[in-house]
C-alpha cells in the first residue's frame, strides 16, 4: 500500500496532478480543494489510498491523511465507491461529514452529487458506529482496545490485498472474538478463515 507520495508537482488539473518522484511520473486523482493548493515545479506531499479492481489500479491523493482515513472509510459502505467517496469530500470537509453521519443529517449528505436519500440513509446507518474511529469532528477519539485491533488486522487483510469491503466484513465476523485477551495475530488468523470460506 502506498501511504503517501512526496515529491515534485509536474502537472495539475481540476481532479489530478502528476508527482515526479525522481523522474518517475505518479498520476494522482485528487479533489479540486487539494488540486488548488498545488503548484507545478512545487515540492509537494499527499496522503494516498491506491484502489485496485480487476482492471485498474487508481492512486487518490489527499491534503492529509485524516482525509484519507475518512475516504477509506467511505468505500466500506454499500454503493460507495471510490468516485463518490472523493465527491463526498470535495463537497464537504472531513469534519462536516463526520458530524452528518453521526447525525444522520441526511440533507448535508444529499447535496453530495450521486447520493440520494437512501443512500445517505444507509451511509449513516452503517458507518455510524464506525466513524469515529477515524477521529471525530473537533476531538481525538481515544483508541479503545478494540479500534487498535481492529486497525491493524484491516491494514493487515488489504496489505495481502482484500478490498476494504471484504476487510471490513471479515473484522465484523471475527469482532466477537475480539476482548482484551486476544492476540491481533489470532484475529487476523482468523478473519483470514473467514474470507478463505467466502
Amino acid at each position: 500500500m502506498i501511504a503517501h507520495l512526496a515529491g515534485t508537482v509536474d502537472r495539475v488539473g481540476t481532479t489530478s496532478a502528476v508527482i515526479d518522484l525522481s523522474g518517475f511520473g505518479v498520476l494522482v486523482l485528487i479533489t479540486p480543494a487539494t488540486a488548488s493548493e498545488l503548484r507545478p515545479g512545487e515540492r509537494a506531499r499527499l496522503a494516498t489510498s491506491m484502489v485496485v479492481r480487476e482492471d485498474s489500479m487508481t492512486l487518490y491523493g489527499f491534503a492529509d491523511a485524516d482525509e484519507r482515513d475518512l475516504f477509506e472509510l467511505l468505500i466500506t459502505a454499500n454503493g460507495v465507491g471510490p468516485k463518490l467517496a472523493q465527491a463526498a469530500l470535495a463537497v464537504h470537509g472531513p469534519d462536516d461529514l463526520r458530524a452528518a453521519i453521526a447525525a444522520g443529517d441526511l440533507a448535508t449528505l444529499t447535496r453530495v452529487p450521486g447520493i440520494g436519500r437512501k443512500g445517505a440513509e444507509r451511509i449513516c446507518i452503517e458507518l455510524r458506529d464506525k466513524i469515529n474511529a477515524v477521529g471525530p469532528a473537533g476531538v481525538a477519539a481515544p483508541a479503545s482496545p478494540t479500534a487498535a485491533w481492529r486497525e491493524q488486522v484491516l491494514a493487515g487483510l488489504q496489505g495481502l490485498g482484500w478490498s476494504a469491503k471484504d476487510a471490513e466484513a471479515a473484522c465484523d465476523r471475527v469482532a466477537p472474538m475480539a476482548d482484551e485477551r486476544a492476540r491481533v495475530a489470532d484475529l487476523m488468523r482468523a478473519a483470514l478463515q473467514t474470507l478463505a470460506r467466502k
